[in-house]
Order: structure tokens, then C-alpha cells, then sequence
């Protein structure tokens, strides 16, 4: 195709179809976005100049509906469709399909989409290029049996990966020959639930690794360039959390060997586009000051969630690249041009909790607090009133800040995330800023094992300090307060009474903690306030809006604050706490302590069901899976006995904390008399 696009759909969701649309806006190219049922209202669908519905929420019937994404590109006229990441962004049945409509994919072309979406075949494609790969067994169609074989010769521990897609779905670490079986069908039912292909792969597993990636670019002219690598070793399940760019391990001449490589890599496919190469160098190897030694991992036909970065120290838009060279134009540099600039590093903003290991969150954003200053740039689709749902991937925003040093950059972005806050959704806010505070982090000390090594010291969750169970009796007790006039004394709620006054009682909980008991009397403006078994203090507070300032034995501080369905949310320094009265906690609360009660430790989807009503299990056997946002959790028996209660069935939608199954207690045998 040749001249500019008039109008185009982006064919995704969430902060990338955000971040597309502002680019296509700049560009001054018409906009359509697509949303399913649960996205309708949505961000994205609200900066587009149209937005078209297609489907309920699951994404199969959506988002992954190659044939609802066309009949919207129809329908509105598009021109040319931009895929994000995820979804149909390296499926090679939708690029073909928009060839086959007319319809430009804005993206690399087919050929080279099945030569790298394909691990197996990806790997012989750039052997044959003279790229290094890491050892395993890569044939097509292995059976079990064979993939278990391919992981013994290997060595243990093994790696198995899902041959389609990437982020991490699917993955396996195998240390031991007896784990293989369990592995392999996960594996298998993970990656044809999230890629519709159960095809794997076996790589030797490099523990303490480095992941690096390099940005190419390349046009349809026969122009391959890369735009420098980006560091994404900070991992937790393979999922990158934390990204950089430059990365603070290689050198100029590293650099330019895995700058080259990447590219040879994209020749070999006749790559066009934006895409990514990607690479694991060994650390223990690069640590022991040996020669660093680097494989190729995997090439990712679209753009990277962590592009930011590269933008940041390139100065370049790659969404602009990619929709330029997609309508026909040559790339505007080459690699002499090429220049970087500072340093910049990025976060992962997700609706989970770590302090539950991670588990997927879902709920309505009440509030929320995003970071701006010098250097940072906030990727978001969050807004107030926004539901976060268990339908999609839980990433919410990315926080990026950019820097002359690695050192500024990373300042900047703790600071940053001291001003970042969402009130009703659980995020992960807290690990990210303790994780950029790390001793290794700071000193650019990284590898893939890190997250995992540091285990509860990234994760313990801290009890909120009495401040905030003040700074919340004294929002409840403002909130309270009558707006105009006093019309009657006892409408005022500052415990009025003739003689001393008395003392309003609230208990409060934060997540599974005890009830802490506060104590306050007075107006807001004038209060006095007790936290447990502290002494009363000074206190005074102001509300506007969704700020309260609270001045406290005379240290004055600020929160964003809101208060709905019993709980009160506040956040300052980046911590948000949730506090819920507690008289108005359920009833069944503690059925979660009772012996042999299984409950869902995440809101999501049953997606396969182990046990039944009568069984005998051992504590620790796995009854049922529950899925949410392309996670699987197992749960098992937490005693021995026998199943009692099991009511649910796959593809049931399960809450958070709901009761799925009872296992009663096998009897104690009685002591036989003598």
C-alpha cells in the first residue's frame, strides 16, 4: 500500500488500545475501537473517534473473534487494523484473514509470523542464520512420553514450553523425573486454553539467567535495524515485572554482537514491522567474569509490552514506526542514527495481591492517584468507576520514568510510585516500590531468580501503622458530620453529652489482621483520637473531595480517601490500605479457619474438577482448578479425608473466598486397651 491510512482499528483492549489511539490521534488518523460487553464505557472505547461492539466478555467470543474484528473493520471503513499485544497480535489465521478482506495488518507478514510463532520452527530458523540457540529438543508433535525423554536427556531441571505463544503461559520448570507427568499435562491444558495449540517444546533450563531483549525494525524495502536491547531479568513466573533499557550489563561491543544477531535474526524471516528478539545470556556464567555467552529464546512478532523504555532513550514512537512502515513507507533512519540517550525503567501496575502469592484481584476503582513530574510517563486505562474483571490479563497501567542515569531513573520511579494509588482493586504497587529498593536492583545486580529468592521479604504484608486507623475514624466521623446548619445538637456525631463527652467507638480491620478498636471524640476539626491501647491524641482533619488531610499529634498528612460498602480505602506513599468496619464483616468469616473448608482464593473460573463427593484423599491432593486472568491455581485437600461437599463444575464462575468443597477429617484411631 502506498499513502497514509484514513481510518484504523485497533484490535485490543485496556492501556496498549489506549496507547495506540493517542498515537493515531497525534498522527491525525481516524480511530476505532472495538469492546466487548464488559469493556463497553471502558477508556479506550471513550478516546476513539468510534467504537463497534463484539461480543460478550470471554474473549474467544470477543477480542479473539477474528471474525467479529473484520465485520467491525467493515463496517467502520478501517483501512488498516493495529493488533497491540496479546490476543490476535501474532495469530497468523488473523493476518491472513486481513489479507485476505483487504484489510492491512499492521504487523509483520505471514510468512514471518509462522516461522516465529512456531518455537520449534523459530529455532531452526535462526540456527540456520548462525544465531546461538539454548541445548533441547525441538520436533513438532513430541507425544508425552517423548517430551518426558527429551527432558531426561536434557538434565533436570528442564524447561517446557507451549511451542505457540509467549509471556510465560504455559511454561514449566521440571526438577525431577517423578514431577514430569503432573507437568506436562498443566503445560499442555495451559497452553490450549491460552493459544489453542498444546505443542511443546523441551529447553535445558538456565536457572540464573539474564533475559535481554533487542528492538528491530524493519520495511518492506529490505531496511533491518535495532533500536538497542532492553534488561527484563526482574521475572516472576516468567512474566516480566520490572524492564530497562539500556540494560546496565552489556558493553559497547556486546551490544553490538546481540544488536547484529537480532537482526540476522529478523532476515532470516524477511521481517517487517516492529518486533522483538529475544535472548537469555547465563549469569553465573557472566558473574564468575567468564565470557558472556547468550542464546536465542524466542522472537515476538508485535509489539513488546515494555516498549516504553526504548522509546524513552530513543526519542522514537514505535507505534508511529510500525503504522508508517505498514502504509508502504521506508524506515526515516538507519543504524547510524541510532543513538541513546539516558536510561529508563518501567513497572507493571496489576490487579493482584502478593502478599496472597500473586493471586488475581477484581473489583471497582473507587479512587486513583497516577504519578506525573520529570521523566514519567504513565501507560493507563484506569479510570474511576472502571470494573476490573477476571475475563482479561490482570496488568492495569505501566509507570515509566526516564533519567540521564540509571541511578536518577530509578529514584524517580520509586518516587513515582509514592504517588501511585488505586482504591477498590488490590494492586501490586507496594512490591514494585520495595522491589526497585532492593540492594541488586539498585546496583543493577540482576537475574531471573531474584524475585523468587527474596520470597516474603518483597511480599510480607505490613499491618497499616495507627496513623491510618485514625486518619479513618476520622474520615468516618467527617463523612458523618452534617454539611449545614445544626438543627439538632444530637445530629452532631462528636459524642455530645452533658458533662464529659463520650467517646465514639469504631473497630476496624485491615485484610485478615485482628479488629483494631479507635476511639474518637469531638468534631473533625477538633478531635481527639485513640488507636488500641494508645493515649489519646490531637487531632483534626479536612476533607475536599477525595483528599483528607488529617494533622495528628501535630505531623500533618495527606490521603486519598474514599469509603464504600463498609470498607474504607486510603492511600499516601504509595500504600493503599483497606479498612472494613468490622460489625459489618460476614458472618461466615470464620469458616475459612475450619477444618477441611476449601475456599477460592482468587475471583475466576473452575476450569477442571479432580475429585468427587465420597472420596478419600490425603491432605495435600488436588480437588479442582481455578482459572483467572490466564492464571491457574490448584487447590487441594488441606486435610486428610473424605470429600463431603463439591458442588461445583467446570466453567463454573466462583467469588473470591466462596466455599467450593468440604473434605471431612479422617477419624483419629481409638487407643486399644491392654
Amino acid at each position: 500500500m502506498t499513502g497514509m491510512f484514513e481510518t484504523v482499528l485497533v484490535a485490543n483492549r485496556g492501556e496498549i488500545a489506549v496507547r495506540v489511539i493517542r498515537t493515531l490521534r497525534a498522527m491525525g488518523i481516524r480511530s476505532v475501537a472495538v469492546h466487548s460487553d464488559a469493556d463497553a464505557g471502558a477508556l479506550h472505547t471513550r478516546l476513539a473517534d468510534v467504537a463497534v461492539p463484539i461480543g460478550p466478555a470471554p474473549a474467544a467470543q470477543s477480542y479473539l473473534s477474528i471474525e467479529r474484528v473484520l465485520e467491525a473493520a467493515a463496517r467502520t471503513g478501517a483501512q488498516a487494523i493495529h493488533p497491540g499485544y496479546g490476543f490476535l497480535s501474532e495469530n497468523v489465521e488473523f493476518a491472513r484473514a486481513c489479507e485476505e478482506a483487504g484489510v492491512v495488518f499492521i504487523g509483520p507478514p505471514v510468512a514471518a509470523i509462522e516461522a516465529m510463532a512456531d518455537k520449534i520452527r523459530a529455532k531452526q530458523t535462526v540456527v540456520a542464520a548462525g544465531v546461538p540457540v539454548v541445548p533441547g529438543r525441538t520436533e513438532p508433535g513430541m507425544t508425552d512420553a517423548q517430551v518426558a525423554d527429551a527432558a531426561v536427556a536434557v538434565g533436570f531441571p528442564a524447561l517446557l514450553k507451549p511451542s505457540a505463544g509467549g509471556g510465560g503461559k504455559g511454561m514449566r520448570v521440571v526438577r525431577s523425573e517423578d514431577e514430569l507427568p503432573d507437568a506436562i499435562a498443566a503445560a499442555r491444558r495451559e497452553a490450549r486454553g491460552s493459544f489453542g495449540d498444546d505443542t511443546l517444546l523441551v529447553e535445558r533450563y538456565i536457572g540464573t539467567s539474564r533475559h535481554i531483549e533487542v528492538q528491530v525494525l524493519g520495511d518492506a524495502h529490505g531496511n533491518v535495524i535495532h533500536l538497542g536491547e532492553r534488561e527484563c531479568s526482574l521475572q516472576r513466573r516468567h512474566q516480566k515485572v520490572i524492564e530497562e533499557a539500556p540494560s546496565p550489563l552489556l558493553d559497547t561491543s556486546m551490544r553490538a554482537s546481540m544488536g547484529r544477531a537480532a537482526v540476522e535474526a529478523a532476515r532470516a524471516v524477511g521481517y517487517t514491522g516492529a518486533g522483538t528478539v529475544e535472548f537469555i545470556v547465563d549469569a553465573d556464567r557472566t558473574a564468575r567474569g567468564q565470557d558472556m555467552a547468550f542464546f536465542f529464546l524466542e522472537m515476538n512478532t508485535r509489539l513488546q509490552v515494555e516498549h516504553p523504555v526504548t522509546e524513552a532513550i530513543t526519542g522514537l514512537d514505535l507505534v508511529e514506526l510500525q503504522i508508517r512502515i505498514a502504509a508502504g513507507e521506508r524506515l526515516p533512519i538507519d543504524q547510524s542514527d541510532v543513538s541513546l540517550d539516558g536510561h529508563a525503567i518501567e513497572v507493571r501496575l496489576y490487579a493482584e495481591d502478593p502478599a496472597r502469592g500473586f493471586l488475581p484481584q477484581a473489583g471497582t476503582v473507587l479512587g486513583l492517584v497516577e504519578p506525573d513530574g520529570p521523566g514519567i510517563r504513565v501507560d493507563s486505562s484506569l479510570v474511576v468507576g472502571g470494573v476490573v474483571g477476571t475475563d482479561y490479563d490482570p496488568m492495569l497501567a505501566k509507570v515509566i520514568a526516564w533519567a540521564p542515569t540509571r541511578e536518577t531513573a530509578r529514584a524517580r520511579l520509586v518516587a513515582a510510585l509514592e504517588h501511585t494509588a488505586v482504591l477498590g482493586v488490590t494492586t501490586n504497587a507496594g512490591f514494585l516500590w520495595e522491589l526497585l529498593r532492593d540492594p541488586d536492583v539498585v546496583a543493577g545486580s540482576l537475574d531471573t531468580g531474584l524475585i523468587e529468592r527474596r520470597g516474603e521479604a518483597l511480599t510480607r504484608p505490613e499491618p497499616p501503622p495507627a496513623e491510618v486507623y485514625a486518619a479513618a475514624a476520622l474520615a468516618l466521623l467527617a463523612e458523618a458530620e452534617p454539611t449545614g446548619a445544626v438543627v439538632d445538637r444530637w445530629d452532631v456525631p462528636d459524642g455530645w453529652r452533658l458533662g464529659e463527652p463520650a467517646w465514639t467507638v469504631r473497630r476496624l480491620q485491615a485484610g485478615g489482621g485482628d479488629p483494631v478498636t479507635v476511639r474518637v471524640r469531638g468534631r473533625s476539626a477538633d478531635a481527639e483520637v485513640a488507636v488500641g491501647d494508645g493515649e489519646p491524641q490531637r487531632a483534626s482533619a479536612t476533607r475536599n473531595g477525595e483528599r483528607l488531610t488529617v494533622t495528628l499529634d501535630g505531623l500533618t498528612s495527606s490521603y486519598a480517601v474514599v469509603h464504600a460498602g463498609g470498607t474504607v480505602w486510603l492511600a499516601a506513599g504509595g500504600r493503599v490500605a483497606a479498612l472494613r468496619e468490622h460489625e459489618r464483616l460476614a458472618s461466615a468469616a470464620g469458616a475459612h479457619a475450619a477444618d477441611g473448608v476449601v475456599t477460592s482464593p482468587m475471583p475466576g473460573t473452575v476450569t477442571v474438577v479432580q475429585a468427587k463427593v465420597g472420596d478419600e484423599v490425603a491432605a495435600g491432593t488436588p480437588l479442582l482448578v481455578v482459572e483467572a486472568m490466564k492464571m491457574e491455581h490448584v487447590l487441594t485437600a488441606p486435610v486428610a479425608g473424605t470429600v463431603a461437599e463439591l458442588d461445583v463444575t467446570a466453567g463454573q464462575t466462583v467469588a473470591l473466598d466462596e466455599r467450593l468443597a468440604l473434605v471431612t477429617p479422617a477419624a483419629e484411631p481409638e487407643d486399644q486397651e491392654t
